[in-house]
């Protein structure tokens, strides 16, 4: 008889896959719609509310910071006390931030509405990754944890079609950015139910709360119909006639975490590639119009909407799209590797030939070349391999971590930009963005590839990697 992690890996995409998939990925949605919007909205409310460039720094920059607050928060609690007993909170928390955002009286409630946004953005990250790549089979994984990050392209789309019809429409201004803010609650409010209703990852039941019972109610929500016999799992429509196993449950001790040198070693490539691909990611994405605007200060809001649009549309979606098909065929390390270099390589472009910025052609198509190989690179490959390269007890620990430094660096970047900007000029910024791409091929080189194996597999060769380096 297979165990629960046999079954799992073995099991064709079913619809419940899918459905996982998608109430996990409006999350996604949700995130990047969240993150973007404020990047127009404080370019209307900073004329209204003469905010100076720190303000306008902490207003496109709180909710990363929050966010790395959430992501260490629901990781470890994920772990603790199980997928299933938190998920939807992080959902009512980005409904709750984004309607207290369009309400804002002022330039402190803003702040602390964003804040709260950005803490369900953050425990968005471990909770939807785990559970997913728990779910998953070992063939189709990466493409499955894939779809669910790749929503964020949805919601980047729809950030810059919202402002741009509220724009057109030439609604007064004090309330088309109110009721940009205010749509990200819509999308997060629709999840809540589903999310709250999700089953208890199966994994997690079996190998953390020895619970074979609910390991086995939770491998029946994929396929109901299932009937197996010998080499197969036997789970049929009465579950309960099954022999219940329960033993005590694992501990999951985060001093054994942060002792193991291993893990410690993975953390370094999962969470250092994720700080620095964020830098470059969100301080670019939110400040877009800070940029464009340096390029050309005639330039008008509409038209610098419509060109991010453009950049999204042809250059990250394409992105998203090639990680999808290419995740689990090419690896996830090869195709963080390239994304990194062609990275660092396309920002060195901008740098050092400033007469780019002068045609604005030219510099869309690099500028935009970079967003490619973000999307089809190590913005979604590191949204991967932490829901992998972690043991069960600790993979949400892990994962919650490294984004939530990676969060630490899109804060770092998008505060920045709008400082530095002044300072050392657009060439300067994009000078220290492809010197941190190239850096993550460093932190990438630590990381063994996951393509094709179990999960199971995976923490075997990690703890016996660890026992052989206690050994010594």
């Amino acid at each position: 008889m297979q165990s629960v992690e046999d079954y799992l890996d073995s099991s064709q995409i079913k619809k419940e896959h899918l459905k996982i998939m998608i109430v996990g990925g409006i999350g996604f949605f949700v995130d990047a719609y969240d993150l973007f919007i404020i990047g127009i909205a404080v370019a209307l409310i900073a004329p209204l509310w003469k905010l100076n460039n720190i303000e306008i720094g902490l207003l496109g920059s709180i909710a990363l910071i929050s966010a790395l607050i959430g992501s260490f928060i629901f990781g470890i609690l994920a772990d603790k006390f199980g997928r299933k007993r938190i998920y939807g909170t992080e959902a009512i928390l980005m409904a709750l931030g984004a309607l207290l955002s369009a309400f804002s009286p002022n330039f402190l409630w803003l702040l602390i509405s964003r804040f709260i946004i950005g803490l369900g953005i953050g425990g968005n990250y471990p909770l939807t990754a785990v559970i997913m790549s728990e779910y998953s089979n070992k063939k189709d994984r990466g493409k499955l944890v894939s779809l669910v990050f790749s929503m964020q392209a949805l919601g980047l789309i729809a950030g810059p079609l919202v402002a741009l019809s509220l724009i057109k429409f030439n609604l007064p201004v004090n309330f088309s950015w109110r009721l940009m803010l205010g749509i990200g609650a819509i999308p997060a409010l629709t999840v809540i139910y589903s999310r709250r209703k999700t089953p208890e990852s199966p994994r997690y039941a079996s190998q953390v709360l020895k619970n074979t019972h609910m390991a086995f109610q939770s491998v029946h929500t994929l396929d109901k119909k299932i009937n197996i016999q010998s080499t197969k799992i036997e789970i049929v429509s009465n579950v309960e006639t099954h022999l219940h196993v329960q033993r005590k449950r694992v501990k999951t001790d985060l001093k054994s975490f942060f002792t193991n040198k291993k893990y410690m070693l993975t953390l370094f490539g999962t969470a250092g590639s994720w700080f620095l691909i964020d830098y470059a990611y969100y301080g670019n994405t939110i400040s877009t119009p800070i940029l464009l605007n340096s390029i050309s200060s005639t330039m008008t809001l509409e038209t610098k909407t419509l060109y991010t649009l453009l950049i999204f549309l042809v250059f990250a979606f394409p992105g998203y799209v090639l990680s999808i098909l290419l995740m689990d065929k090419l690896g996830r390390r090869s195709i963080q590797l390239t994304g990194f270099i062609i990275m660092g390589i396309s920002f060195l472009l901008l740098g050092i030939f400033p007469e780019i910025e002068k045609q604005i052609g030219l510099f869309l198509v690099i500028y935009g070349l970079s967003y490619l190989f973000t999307e089809f690179g190590p913005n979604t490959t590191t949204f991967v391999m932490p829901s992998e390269l972690f043991p069960t007890k600790y993979r949400a620990t892990g994962h919650g971590i490294s984004s939530g430094i990676g969060k630490l660096g899109a804060f770092v970047g998008t505060f920045m930009l709008p400082i530095l900007n002044p300072i050392i000029g657009l060439n300067g910024i994009f000078i220290i963005v492809s010197i941190l791409s190239f850096m993550g091929i460093v932190t990438t080189f630590v990381l063994p590839e996951t393509k094709d194996k179990s999960l199971e597999n995976i923490n075997e060769e990690i703890t016996n990697a660890s026992m052989l380096v206690v050994n010594k």
